[in-house]
């Protein structure tokens, strides 16, 4: 089995890895969360259903506002050019100082650099997903305007 052989599986293991850490990004800590509207005079009146359009008009206000739910962060590439430098570094020390001949040492540190830009990947996508501060000022003050009052993000 060749080298490129090997690396195949590990590259469709990062990639599916780097999907489930997509998915696991929900919460009121997330991007993704959406306000909670506490059941005050303006929501009995109006009703949940409507409660719902206006808390979409006011998202849908904010994005046309230029404002975006999760702040822009390059966290994914940055930590998986870090991770992939550390350890691609530090396999070719390693292949170094064990003694291995010049290609040895190309391909473990080509695998290091695998593996860590892989590790790097998903740990990034974990810490990715921040909610942007302005942007649900914006939605809460949308919201109290029209006569909601938000409790939370969920």
């Amino acid at each position: 089995m060749n080298f490129s052989t090997r690396l195949f599986p590990l590259a469709t293991l990062a990639a599916l890895i780097l999907g489930l850490a997509g998915c696991a990004s929900s919460g009121p800590d997330s991007a993704s969360a959406r306000p909670v509207l506490y059941p005050n005079a303006t929501l009995s009146r109006v009703g949940d259903a409507q409660g719902r359009m206006e808390v979409n008009a006011c998202l849908s206000r904010a994005q046309a506002s230029g404002l975006n739910p999760s702040q822009n962060t390059n966290e994914v590439g940055r930590r998986a050019g870090e991770g992939a430098a550390v350890a691609g570094v530090a396999s070719v020390v390693g292949a170094l100082i064990t003694g291995r001949g010049s290609e040895g040492v190309l391909r473990a540190g080509a695998a290091g650099a695998a593996v860590g830009g892989s590790a790097g990947a998903v740990s990034g996508a974990f810490h990715n997903d921040r909610p942007n501060g302005v942007y649900r000022s914006f939605v809460q003050r949308c919201l109290s305007e029209k006569g909601f009052d938000v409790i939370g993000w969920n």
